[in-house]
């Protein structure tokens, strides 16, 4: 086979042209056969094959740069810079990243999972190697979806502008390859990308330059025939020479026009299309479902799993349906996220109230406060880690306005196989600091269709943020209440009368802190509320233990450990604490529950860490779980 032979990219430049197409057939049938074992991005890796052959066998990498965008479509691209035997733990503990990442690999120019970036990046790559006096080509690979983000016609704007040596690739995706896509367009952008016709072009524009009248029909009439043949006039408008469309999946002709491409000056724009999934007709005619796949047998394709507990994220999609369905000022709006985010049903019944605004999330934040202003009920489904793009727009437009914006707020904490760069570590920080706000982390399915509820009912900034998966099994109440705000509930006594300790679980936290609480006979409060913080059940709890300890599933720095210790502060009470959390740095990609565990956030991790820090003894014997306690039943205070 002729992929065994190619440990790098210098392998596949010795290939003779002709066995191209072989090697990406083989390693079409690679990445099916890898990602089936594993889990991952199928479809849109499957898309790339052709054009990251394409791309390694005319461009000196890793000497020459290439910058992919997002990062689900570079598996080809792993695999041909030496890394294909890595495929078998990919996205797993201590095996390779899902995306590219730098410490990973030198070919993985830049770490990627957002969108939109690559661009941006690429274009500082290029002045980088002007200002060096080093001889060197720039890609930025970019497919259509990510170019619905500002930041890259941001950067689209700065690079045509300067008329640095760069290249753009366009990976249109979003369609069949159609008549337009034919000979005709190949033989348009050959002939566009060739050295005769630019020397032609502006030898031409050098020599009418002198005629201004003359000059400016030429160049009218250059970009009015352009126009008319080539959907390229936006990017000229940039400043970029746009040449395409051409056929992805035709890897002579991608070899061709790379190799013309190559040699031209200046501010380069390809569009190549292709097709998610090609090659695979199952992930071809689904792509969406073939995104992002578990194992699966590759003769059978996705078998639908039978239905178990209901995911946090399908909670919001009813309670949203449900909430709809009593209020018709509610929109939903996210931002390119419509499966992940739970809101499928949704844009099917309430298709009029329904948008999806694309990779934008700063667009998305900033267009539910002009609803908002208007009277509507926006609600933003929104990754925790997508979120973070738009934390201007979030403070300035929405909380310092103070409007009845909703965030639901999806992938809270551990993330597992995608790791740091979607694991939502930062909210409960990042958001508990912002005034006229209320953060809620429910600690079950029921809790958290109630706190969305809760969140629906406010006229002023909200969010509810939970994690990614199922929770713990509780059943869901279809009669929405509303919960009383800042205000936790204790959820476990103990039956000690010396060395007291108190856990202040958040979220998904309350139920591993239970079961720490009944190893050494701990009590337990589900606190609930991150802002407002329940200053009442804190004191108390304070007054009734003699230590204190926060649990979340966020960084501590910051966090809602940090609101309790600030709490305590305020009162004047001294007790000593101990801040469980996310540590201090990125974690790594993984099953979550083993995340969790090395985080020491499982019960057994938080029991041992509170008999390290306090030296309470593990009881022989379970104490009981008591259910949740009113205020009245809570324990009169320590002496």
């Amino acid at each position: 086979m002729l992929l065994e032979t190619i440990h790098s990219p210098a392998d596949l430049r010795r290939l003779d042209k002709s066995q191209l197409s072989q090697l990406a057939s083989e390693l079409r049938d690679f990445v099916i056969k890898s990602v089936s074992h594993t889990g991952g991005h199928l479809s849109s890796n499957l898309g790339t094959i052709e054009l990251t052959v394409a791309l390694h066998y005319v461009y000196d990498t890793p000497h020459d740069r290439i910058v992919w965008d997002v990062g689900h479509q570079t598996y080809a691209h792993k695999i041909l810079t030496g890394r294909r035997e890595g495929m078998a733990k990919l996205r797993q503990w201590s095996g390779i990243a899902g995306f590219p990442r730098r410490d990973e690999s030198e070919y993985d120019t830049f770490g990627t999972a957002h969108s939109s970036t690559s661009i941006s990046a690429a274009l500082g790559m290029a002045i980088a190697a002007r200002r060096k006096g080093e001889e060197r080509k720039v890609v930025a690979v970019i497919g259509d979806g990510a170019m619905s983000a500002g930041m890259a016609f941001e950067a689209l704007n700065n690079a045509g502008a300067l008329g640095t040596d760069l290249l753009v690739i366009l990976n249109d995706n979003d369609m069949s390859i159609s008549e337009p896509v034919g000979a005709l367009n190949n033989y348009l952008a050959r002939l566009l990308s060739g050295r005769v016709y630019n020397y032609v072009r502006r030898g031409g524009k050098e020599v009418l330059a002198r005629l201004p009248p003359v000059a400016e029909l030429a160049k009218r009439w250059e970009e009015h025939m352009k126009g008319m043949v080539l959907p390229g006039t936006l990017f000229e408008e940039f400043g970029f020479n746009y040449i395409g469309p051409i056929d992805g999946h035709d890897l002579d002709n991608l070899v061709k026009t790379l190799s013309n491409v190559k040699q031209l000056p200046g501010a380069q724009l390809l569009h190549v299309i292709t097709r998610k999934g090609h090659g695979y007709a199952r992930a071809e005619q689904d792509p969406i479902l073939y995104h992002g796949v578990t194992k699966f047998d590759p003769e059978v394709g996705i078998v639908p799993k039978p239905a178990g507990k209901p995911t946090y994220t399908q909670v919001f999609g009813d309670w949203l349906c449900d909430m709809a369905k009593r209020d018709t000022r509610l929109i939903g709006i996210t931002p390119a996220m419509r499966e992940g985010s739970g809101m499928v049903r949704f844009s099917n019944e309430y298709a009029e109230r329904y948008f999806d605004v694309g990779i934008a999330e700063q667009h998305a934040v900033t267009f539910a406060a002009g609803l908002a202003c208007e009277g509507m009920k926006p609600v933003v489904a929104i990754y925790s880690t997508f979120l973070q793009r738009a934390y201007d727009q979030l403070i300035h437009d929405v909380v310092l306005q103070n409007l009845a914006v909703m965030f639901a707020i999806d992938r809270g904490g551990i993330v597992g196989a995608d790791g740091p760069t979607h694991a939502g570590s930062f909210d409960l920080t990042y958001l508990r600091c912002l005034p006229n706000t209320t953060v809620m982390t429910p600690a079950d399915e029921n809790e958290c269709r109630q706190m969305l509820y809760t969140a629906f009912t406010l006229d002023t900034p909200s969010a509810v943020r939970y994690p990614r998966g199922s929770g713990p099994g509780a059943a869901i109440q279809n009669e929405m209440r509303a919960l009383a705000i800042g205000k936790g509930e204790l959820r476990r006594e103990t039956k000690r009368r010396t060395q007291r300790i108190a856990i202040l679980a958040f979220g998904s936290m309350l139920h591993p802190a239970l079961a720490a609480g009944e190893e050494i006979d701990a009590m337990v409060a589900n606190m609930r509320f991150v802002k407002p913080i329940d200053i009442e059940l804190i004191e108390w709890l304070a007054k009734a233990n003699d230590y204190l300890v926060t649990v979340e599933e966020n960084v501590v720095a910051g966090g809602a450990g940090s609101a309790v210790a600030e709490a305590l502060a305020e009162l004047g009470i001294v007790v000593p604490m101990l801040h469980l959390g996310l540590p201090d740095k990125f974690i790594d990609h993984g099953d979550p529950a083993l995340l969790l565990s090395k985080c020491g956030l499982d019960a057994k991790g938080i029991a041992a860490s509170i008999v390290a820090r306090f030296g309470a003894r593990l009881v022989e014997a379970p104490v009981a779980s008591i259910a949740p306690l009113k205020m009245a039943a809570r324990p009169a205070a320590k002496a």
